[in-house]
């Protein structure tokens, strides 16, 4: 086998450990007994080790090979051999080389040295011919040196003393110059020698010189003090003072002082935010107007104050806290007018200039004051101001809805009269509520669009401000609602929205015109703001999912839908009452049993007819009409039929005044109950229609009540029966349930025959012309009113 054959590894391996054995510092490692431990592990690997045992070699290799193994292993071994042969005869020539060489380098190195100790020599002795002459030299100059330097340190002592003795002149020249910096850095220099020469040889001329720096530290307190210094001048001038020795303590209170003056300036001289306030202020001035101006003199005094901290920090190390406190300060003066102009129903135009002025401020405070963060300060209260501004914002919109529903208790108030009040102020507040939402939206979107860095930090919060001011504000409308209508308790409503409204009589009208605006804002105006919400606020997600969604449709739509029916039933009842109040007058004052023969109609019907027209007048108004109209008039026997038809209310009306005829009047009675299923009450509709005809059936039903509670003659049943059969005749298109009218028309003359001691009625050409005289009358009173 050649040497090719070998894998690279094992050959290298076995070039190391030759090249380990060869060059062994222990050569009696090589022959140490082979471990009787190790040794009962061997392995045909173990060739190349220091501890091989070749008879146990042998002897595994027979174990574990057979013959044709063995004739190989064998000539691998062979080959094996042969190579490392030929690798060590490699090794020794490699060797013997390197030994040639370093032999030819000591031999050049040999004959290089040669003749090197003589210029060693040489060299010494001309070192030491240098050295002597140059003793030679330092001794004959040694008297002339020592007389130079002697004459040049008198020199300097003459130009010292000079200067002493002209140093009272040149702080003279400094102070008619204010060149205050020479004349300071003249005294400092000089000051050494008045401490070791003052009270003695200079004592004239440090007094004098004591004079002119007493008048330069007047002279730097003036300018530290000045208003028409700049504020370098100033700073350096303090600067000056510290290296006079001057207490300066003071003056960094008297400074603080001017800084905190500055603000106040700056505060009442701010004219960007100032000219937002006037333009707010002043007539038909609505927008963001920038009066360029003014907008260049708040940023040169905002500059200016940032300069005089900077320079008030570098004069005073030590005055950190009180510079962010100052800084702060800047920030709370600039909201306080934000929260101000908040109250005074700022746009959102107008909110968003004052915010740009504030935050371009606040960017230079970081850059004076990095360590004061004023930054994240004015996020917290900017958070606070977009909070208050959204807040606010809602508040006007509910003032702004409830003035515009009041107009109805105000044109009552002033006496106007108009065609169609109600239907004005219904669409008036629809308007206000559609529009003023919409203007809303658009006004908190410009705040959303707005690329200002201050309100991309707050985008987050302010979807969710405006989502839980769109919840909170219609729970409070619904409020609103309900309290004008009378069903809510005033001491839970806020005085500003109450006022105007506690003490005065509700009106039935406003109670119809809120119900019908509740279910207006439940099917028209919430899905529409929904939409709008979903297109440009639904990205927020400060609020935390926890809490559940800030804006909830369903919730108020349901609650404006409970508060549209209560209005609505409220509405019946007030009509209701003010009826009763009529029926009730009506069937208390006269003697019914002393009653005189019936001449016409009882006026107390006119009364009722006009409180019927009044209700419908308003319904029609405010309510819109059935679409499909219902008919409920039918040909069945019983009170459902018309009263001159109906055999029950003749064959009663023929009968005497006994026992007998009372009770078979109660018993026909009670058979015509159970024998028909009139459906009087029903669920009001947000109709005309609806709402009318559950007015009317109560209204007769209340007359029921009060006939039931009174004792008639004949003559006064006969009355009941003549304003009830005219009442018939009126009312026949009025209720959309004619079968439940004619019921109850048919009760209250039943009820009049139960309470009558002789229940005979009206001849019946008797009545009808009574009835007729009765329309005659009424429709001239129309013609000619």
């Amino acid at each position: 086998m050649g040497s090719d054959d070998v894998p690279l590894d094992d050959k290298a391996k076995r070039m190391r450990d030759l090249l380990s054995s060869f060059y062994s510092p222990d050569p009696s490692s090589a022959s140490m007994p082979v471990n009787n431990t190790s040794s009962r592990f061997a392995t045909l690997d173990t060739i190349n080790t220091p501890s091989f045992d070749a008879d146990q070699y042998m002897n595994l290799l027979i174990q574990k090979s057979n013959l044709e193994g063995l004739l190989q292993k064998h000539v691998e071994m062979a080959a094996e051999i042969k190579n490392l042969d030929t690798d060590l005869q490699m090794l020794v020539y490699e060797n013997y080389n390197k030994f040639i060489s370093a032999t030819d380098t000591i031999k050049r190195m040999n004959n290089n040295i040669v003749g090197m100790e003589a210029n060693m020599e040489q060299l010494l002795d001309k070192i030491i011919s240098v050295q002597s002459r140059s003793d030679g030299v330092n001794t004959s100059l040694f008297e002339k040196r020592e007389h130079i330097e002697k004459l040049h340190r008198t020199r300097n002592l003459l130009r010292k003393v000079q200067f002493i003795y002209d140093l009272p002149t040149r702080l003279g020249k400094c102070i008619r110059s204010e060149a205050y910096a020479d004349a300071v850095r003249f005294y400092i220099g000089a000051m050494p020698i008045f401490k070791a020469y003052g009270d003695s040889s200079f004592q004239d001329c440090k007094r004098a010189s004591e004079e002119a720096v007493g008048i330069i530290t007047k002279n730097l307190q003036g300018k530290v003090f000045s208003d028409s210094e700049s504020i370098q001048a100033r700073a350096e001038a303090v600067m000056l003072l510290k290296q006079l020795n001057f207490p300066v303590e003071n003056l960094k209170v008297k400074l603080f002082e001017k800084l905190e003056q500055f603000l106040v300036d700056l505060h009442l001289e701010s004219k960007e935010i100032a000219h937002v306030s006037a333009t707010l202020d002043g007539p038909n001035n609505h927008g963001n107007v920038t009066d360029p101006a003014s907008s260049a003199a708040h940023e040169s005094s905002i500059h200016e104050f940032a300069e005089a901290i900077r320079a008030y920090r570098v004069i005073f190390p030590d005055s950190e806290q009180q510079l962010v406190r100052l800084a702060q300060d800047l920030v709370n003066m600039h909201f306080e007018a934000v929260h101000r102009h908040i109250k005074k129903q700022l746009q959102s135009e107008d909110l968003l200039e004052m915010l740009r002025v504030i935050w371009s401020d606040v960017l230079l405070m970081d850059e004076v004051l990095p360590e004061a963060a004023i930054s994240d300060f004015s996020l917290v209260a900017a958070r606070n101001a977009v909070k208050e501004y959204v807040a606010s914002t809602f508040s006007h919109l509910l003032l702004g809805i409830t003035g515009t529903i009041m107009k109805v208790q105000d044109r009552q108030k002033v006496g106007v009269e108009e065609e169609y009040p109600l239907q004005s102020v219904l669409e008036a507040s629809k308007k206000a509520v559609i529009q003023g939402c919409m203007n809303v939206l658009l006004d908190f979107r410009q705040l959303l669009d707005e690329k200002l860095e201050l309100s991309l930090k707050l985008r987050d919060l302010t979807i969710d401000w405006v989502q839980e001011g769109f919840q909170e504000f219609f729970r409070k409308l619904n409020e609103r609602f309900l309290f004008l209508s009378g069903k809510s308790n005033s001491g839970s409503q806020d005085l500003s929205l109450t006022q105007g409204v506690q003490g005065e009589k509700v009106l039935p009208g406003l109670v119809l015109l809120l119900a019908q605006l509740s279910l207006f804002i439940e099917q028209s105006a919430i899905p529409r703001i929904t939409e709008e919400i979903a297109s440009s606020f639904s990205s927020g997600g400060a609020r935390g999912y926890e809490y559940g969604p800030a804006f909830i449709p369903a919730v108020i739509c349901r609650t404006f839908r409970a508060a549209g029916e209560k209005c609505l039933d409220h509405y019946v009842r007030l009509r209701t009452q003010k009826i009763s109040v009529l029926l009730r007058k009506r069937f208390t004052t006269p003697n019914w049993v002393k009653h005189k023969e019936p001449r016409e109609v009882h006026m107390f019907v006119d009364l009722l007819l006009q409180e019927f027209e009044a209700i419908r007048g308003e319904v029609k108004q405010i309510l819109p009409p059935e679409l499909s109209r219902k008919h409920h008039r039918t040909d069945s026997n019983g009170s459902t039929t018309s009263s001159r038809s109906n055999p029950l209310r003749d064959d009663r009306m023929n009968r005497s005044n006994t026992q007998r005829a009372r009770s078979q009047l109660l018993e026909t009675h009670l058979a015509k109950l159970f024998k028909q299923k009139v459906e009087i009450f029903t669920k009001i509709e947000f109709t005309q229609e609806s709402v009318v005809t559950t007015i009317l059936k109560l209204c007769l039903k209340s007359l029921q009540e009060f006939v039931r509670l009174q004792t008639f003659n004949r003559r006064g049943f006969q009355q009941i029966q003549l304003d009830i059969e005219f009442l018939r005749t009126t009312l026949k298109d009025t209720s959309e349930d004619e079968a439940a009218t004619d019921f109850l028309l048919d009760e209250v003359v039943v009820a009049a025959a139960e309470r009558c001691l002789d229940p005979v009625p009206l001849d019946q050409p008797i009545l009808d012309k009574l009835i007729q005289v009765k329309v005659a009358k009424t429709s001239e009173q129309n013609l000619n009113p």
